[in-house]
């Protein structure tokens, strides 16, 4: 096979070369392109067009394959806790017993956020929507940490991830209880990383706090199966403003902002507000199983079907299990959970699903778990985001560490051609 594409436009012929990724995927590389054609390409919303060379995630959605520095989601879900995730997509390799114990330590130890950011949260009226809070607050860390990273630095790099891991899930927590009305908890270092998370969201000054295994396996899952999802909308905004130089809590803020979004990180919230107005119309699922599949009606089924994979969600064959485990365990009586379970039962034995591969994704079954936990709706996408943190970083990381070049989309203009200038009076 040759390794260099051609290209013909008016007689005259161009050679590109072609790479080649370890998993086989053919890429066509046109940095020359515009020198030598004077031609760009176009290419709405970068569908077909590859912006780096990672060495993060792998991502197949014909095959329904999602893998993690080569390790399968499936393997990891089961086998590893999201700090060894964390840390894997990061640093390139799993930890050993030694490097674990050390990175929760480090983190542990780097929890503390100062006294004046409860200030800036208390500038936040209650009805503030939790995104664009915690967006505020990633962008205010760097007002107490405003030494810009010497990326050359392995230990500046490690101690600015560190930081980040450790506070985040604190502005997290906050961001939930100054919705709820609750006073702020700074956490137990006694406790590991995700059950530690679940303390500080959910523990009211009046009692102890008590972990629930179940709900800790299914929370540190969820994080796990959103740590990273190659190069989606908040990923390549990471990169791209992080390309610019500036630092990594500025490049995570803006990924926040991206991942709010209804299109991407907000689908999970948008799952559980459609189940809200099925339930106000009555609570029938058939009635809005017709409406889906009636191309006139412009009802739209939310967390069914996924535009990358074109089969099953890998993330949501896990993760349908905890959610069964979860509301097994809680003993939950609720409509809206009702709801949603009988949507999936009927989406999975509708031909008209079937055949379209339009099953549940993770969106679905995240939203359901949220739920019954206690999570308001709009939290949902905050919780998207602590599972993302590590796979921005390493994304951040690797992009700087390869000192990839600053983020330039070109564009065809299609608006007016020259024209002269008139004064006001003569228009």
């Amino acid at each position: 096979m040759s390794n260099k594409a051609t290209l013909e436009y008016e007689g005259e012929k161009y050679e590109f070369p072609v790479i080649k990724g370890t998993e086989d995927e053919l890429a066509i590389d046109i940095k020359a392109l515009r020198g030598a054609t004077g031609m760009t390409t176009i290419d709405p919303g970068y569908k077909n067009t590859g912006a780096c060379e990672s060495a993060i995630t792998f991502l197949d959605g014909e095959k329904g394959i999602l893998r993690y520095r080569g390790y399968a989601i499936e393997d990891l879900a089961e086998k590893a806790d999201f700090l060894e995730v964390a840390y894997l997509l990061i640093f390139g390799e799993l930890p050993n017993q030694e490097q674990l114990k050390a990175f929760h330590i480090d983190i542990k130890n780097e929890s503390h956020v100062d006294e004046e950011m409860k200030k800036i949260l208390d500038g936040f009226p209650k009805s503030a929507h939790p995104m664009g809070v915690l967006s505020s607050l990633t962008s205010a860390l760097i007002a107490f940490n405003p030494v810009s990273v010497n990326v050359t630095s392995k230990d500046e790099m490690y101690g600015a991830i560190v930081r980040l891991l450790a506070k985040f899930p604190v502005l997290v927590a906050w961001t939930l209880r100054k919705k709820k009305g609750l006073p702020l908890d700074y956490g137990d270092d006694t406790l590991g990383y995700v059950e530690n998370i679940h303390k500080m969201m959910f523990k009211k000054p009046s009692q102890e706090y008590s972990k629930d295994k179940v709900i800790i396996d299914a929370l540190d899952q969820l994080l796990i199966l959103h740590a990273d999802h190659e190069q989606n909308c908040s990923t390549s905004t990471v990169r791209i403003v992080g390309s610019s130089h500036a630092g990594l809590f500025a490049s995570i803020s803006a990924g926040i902002s991206a991942l709010w979004g209804p299109l991407h990180g907000g689908a999970n919230q948008a799952v559980l507000e459609m189940l809200e107005a099925i339930e106000k119309d009555g609570g029938d699922t058939k009635k809005y199983m017709a409406k889906a599949k009636d191309k006139s009606d412009p009802f739209r089924l939310m967390g069914f079907g996924h535009r990358v994979y074109k089969n099953f969600d890998p993330r949501a064959k896990i993760i349908k299990k905890a959610a069964d485990e979860v509301l097994g365990n809680l003993g939950i009586n609720d409509p809206i959970l009702e709801i949603a379970k009988g949507l999936e039962q009927e989406a999975l034995k509708d031909p008209y699903f079937v055949d379209r591969k339009l099953y549940p994704n993770v969106d679905f079954y995240s939203g359901i778990i949220y739920r019954a936990l206690g999570i308001p709706t709009e939290m949902f996408t905050v919780m998207f985001a602590l599972g993302r943190l590590p796979g921005w970083i390493a994304q951040w990381r690797e992009m700087r560490l390869r000192n990839e070049p600053i983020g330039r989309p070109r564009q065809v203009y299609i608006g007016e051609n020259g024209r002269a200038f008139k004064a006001v009076s003569k228009r």
